[in-house]
C-alpha cells in the first residue's frame, strides 16, 4: 500500500505565500512524476504542477510565474511554493505520485486526501 499526506494548507491573504508539502510512504519501489492538483467548489479537478524524478517541471498557465514544485527524491516528498497568491486560488489541493510498487509491476496514481487553501481578505 502507497500512503499521501499533504500538509501547509491554511488561509492567506491576496498576495501572500504559503507552501504544501506532501509524503509518500508505504510499499514504493519507484516514483515517476509527482504533483498537485486542485479542485474549487463546483468546479472540476485541474493540474496544478507536476515534476519528473530528473526535475523536469510542468506548470498550468494560471499559476507559471507564481508557483514553484519541487522533490525530495531520497524522502519521496513533493512541495509547492505559491506566492502572490489570488482568491481565485481557493481550491482543495490534492498530492499525486506516479508509483511502481517493485519491478514486475507497472505504474499507477496515489491521491492525497487534500488540503484546503484560502484566500480571501
Amino acid at each position: 500500500q502507497v500512503q499521501l499526506v499533504e500538509s501547509g494548507g491554511g488561509l492567506v491573504q491576496p498576495g501572500g505565500s504559503l507552501r504544501l508539502s506532501c509524503a509518500a510512504s508505504g510499499s514504493i519501489f519507484s516514483i515517476n512524476a509527482m504533483g498537485w492538483y486542485r479542485q474549487a467548489p463546483g468546479k472540476q479537478r485541474e493540474l496544478v504542477a507536476t515534476i519528473t524524478s530528473g526535475g523536469t517541471t510542468n506548470y498550468a498557465d494560471s499559476v507559471q510565474g507564481r508557483f514553484t514544485i519541487s522533490r525530495d527524491n531520497t524522502k519521496n516528498t513533493v512541495d509547492l511554493q505559491m506566492n502572490s497568491l489570488k482568491p481565485e486560488d481557493t481550491a482543495i489541493y490534492y498530492c499525486i505520485a506516479v508509483v511502481q510498487r517493485n519491478p514486475s509491476l507497472g505504474w499507477r496514481d496515489y491521491w492525497g486526501q487534500g488540503t484546503q487553501v484560502t484566500v480571501s481578505s
